[in-house]
């Protein structure tokens, strides 16, 4: 398997991070992007991704048998089907909670995405602020959220932790002077603590 990959995606450290645990990652063949499309924010398209993903973004799985995987949800699910794991739980309410939670997770990205490309694409003078404060307000009221279940997450390790882990590593490397950590003592002890484990800690962003 082949996968196209940017070192600053956060979509794409949840897939290196599944496939790590489920023992995949020597199988797949890491695919870095070009600089045209690393500096070109939302509005790039990788040529080499469109040929077999039209969105042209990664995270772009291409499998043995020539066909395409796209997003890191559905990726992470293949590559849980693959290894035999339970990423996605099985029972019905911890798979629910664990889908809802990525949920969470992935929409706090997108807000802080939301966010970043507009002060980055725009001059100062064309910026929305209002836009901009309203992207963050998801950020914060999710990471209240995190700060409130954090305490029970205990050594779980599912696609919502997962998601979890890498939307807090995408504010470390972006959004430092959020000091997200300040008021979250239960979510900082718990990304302390899993990014501990290899799968976690061997994936980096940046």
């Amino acid at each position: 398997m082949k996968l196209y990959q940017s070192a600053t995606s956060p979509f794409v450290l949840k897939v290196r991070i599944a496939a790590a645990e489920l023992g995949l990652l020597g199988r797949i063949e890491m695919l870095d992007v070009s600089q045209e499309y690393k500096s070109g924010g939302p509005l790039a398209r990788e040529q080499n991704i469109i040929k077999t993903n039209p969105l042209g973004q990664v995270p772009t799985l291409l499998l043995e048998d020539g066909s395409t995987i796209a997003d890191s949800r559905v990726i992470c699910e293949y590559l849980d089907g693959l290894g035999g794991g339970s990423l996605f739980p099985a029972e019905p309410k911890a798979r629910w909670n664990a889908l809802t939670e990525q949920s969470y997770g992935d929409g706090l990205l997108d807000a802080a995405l939301a966010a970043r490309y507009e002060g980055l694409l725009r001059s100062e003078e064309q910026r929305w602020q209002r836009w901009i404060d309203g992207q963050l307000a998801k950020v914060h009221a999710t990471l209240d959220l995190i700060e409130g279940k954090a305490a029970g997450f205990g050594d779980r390790v599912d696609i919502g932790t997962i998601t979890f882990y890498c939307a807090l590593s995408y504010l470390d490397l972006r959004f430092a002077d959020l000091n997200w950590r300040e008021g979250r003592p239960q979510a900082a002890a718990w990304f302390a603590r899993i990014a501990e484990r290899p799968a976690f800690g061997g994936q980096k962003l940046g």
